[in-house]
């Protein structure tokens, strides 16, 4: 089923990549898992370097469009001064009780022109906690926090709320919606799509899409915890986003061999935003408050492979044209690669993306390359289900003289935006 996403969503997915930074509590007591019930005192908390600029400043570095903070985790510490808990930074001996990490995160999110997104944990569990049982309680608990990061810190992008823990409690959707949009009528969110349509969950957190990722869905993953998809009331335009983590683990920790490789990382950004999703990577500030330098140096290392590869075409193509379902672009200067085959660049990768003004219609397609010297003939390069806001098709490397895009399965009028080739070395 064809559904419009709104103006919001389109813009989402042209953000395209995302830092998330999980620093809290949690990044002073290594070992702790989420859930596992041990009580983490906020005296420990006392960051003597913390640097958000140095954080975004390196997601700016490596090509990164939004930025994530983890404001309040399922512990349930507040990384601002929050009026509604007694266990937040007012609390702790960093900068006597008087600092504000959420204010540093988004001064410095602005600083480099970065679109700034707040982590918030509905649920949360220990001392601190208060009971899901009491559920008016707990809902006026999170409003009031969620006013406070919504309405102290000027424009917010992004509101991202964790599905996790929240199965038992019934939450007042409607007051909470209400209460968000009044206070950032313009705000993108990730959460359950019964609140507010925005933003969906891809289902795992290893960072990679289906090839087959439609923007109109019916049901949705909501948890970790549970491995029941939610049947949805109607069809909603949703885009997805692949969470996932730079290590083992969401914060800073003991795993300093367990930093992904720059391989894997690279497939999983082709395998997000080259599958029409976005792609947000997780890097843990330590306890210091700063980035590890092998995990800033492996990020950057990502951020100059991706544009290596994705900064310019490695060819002109020339215009594309459109015959019917199938979309081509042709090499203008053929002629001169057949006398110096030196000067061409072979091409390993095809790059479609769609309009979805109104709607995502592509269902399948198949890529044609025309080879170089026999340009009469094509050979089938690549098949493929939906593609939406792009898809990166990886193809046998090869000088092709013409590239055809073929529509095979549509749900309506399909309308391609452009096709680029480009070399992954």
């Amino acid at each position: 089923m064809k559904v419009k996403p709104t103006k919001g969503q389109i813009e989402f997915l042209s953000w395209e990549f995302g830092v998330f930074f999980h620093f809290g509590i949690r990044s002073f007591y290594p070992g702790h898992v989420d859930w596992d019930g041990l009580e983490m005192d906020a005296s420990a908390f006392n960051p003597d370097k913390l640097d958000c600029e140095e954080w975004v400043k390196m997601a700016k570095d490596v090509g990164a469009t939004y930025a994530i903070l983890t404001t309040k985790h399922h512990d349930g510490f507040a990384l601002w001064p929050s009026k509604y808990s007694s266990y937040s930074v007012a609390q702790t001996p960093w900068k006597d009780g008087k600092g504000d990490v959420v204010r540093e995160f988004v001064d410095a999110c602005r600083k480099y022109g970065i679109k700034v997104g707040l982590y918030y944990s509905p649920a949360q569990w220990g001392s601190h906690a208060i009971k899901f049982e009491n559920g008016k309680e707990y809902d006026d608990y999170f409003i009031n926090q969620i006013s406070e990061l919504l309405g102290g810190y000027g424009k917010i992008d992004y509101l991202w709320f964790d599905g996790c823990g929240s199965e038992g409690h019934e939450y007042d959707k409607k007051r909470i919606v209400a209460e968000i949009f009044r206070l950032q009528p313009e705000i993108q969110t990730f959460c359950d799509p019964e609140w507010m349509p925005c933003v969906r969950w891809v289902g795992n957190e290893d960072g990679y899409a289906s090839l087959d990722n439609p923007l109109a869905v019916s049901a949705w993953d909501f948890s970790e915890l549970t491995g029941k998809s939610v049947e949805l009331s109607q069809t909603y335009c949703l885009p997805a986003e692949c969470d996932c983590k730079l290590r083992s683990t969401w914060f800073y920790d003991n795993n300093e061999d367990t930093i992904k490789s720059l391989d894997e990382l690279f497939g999983m950004y082709e395998a997000s935003v080259g599958h029409g999703s976005n792609f947000l990577l997780n890097v843990g500030p330590d306890n210091h408050g700063q980035i590890n330098a092998q995990d800033k140096a492996r990020m950057l290392e990502l951020g100059e492979k991706i544009k290596e590869t994705y900064g310019n075409p490695a060819n002109d193509y020339g215009e594309m044209v459109k015959d019917g379902d199938a979309y081509s672009v042709t090499r203008p200067d053929f002629e001169a690669f057949l006398k110096d085959a030196g000067k061409s660049k072979p091409v390993n990768r095809i790059v479609i993306t769609e309009d979805i003004t109104d709607g995502q219609a592509v269902k399948g397609f198949k890529v044609y390359v025309h080879l170089p010297r026999y340009r009469n003939k094509r050979i089938l390069a690549y098949i493929g289900a939906t593609i939406g806001n792009k898809v990166i098709c990886q193809i046998p490397t090869v000088c092709p003289s013409k590239i055809t895009v073929e529509i095979t399965d549509s749900d309506g009028e399909h309308k391609i935006k452009d096709i680029k080739a480009y070399l992954a070395k």
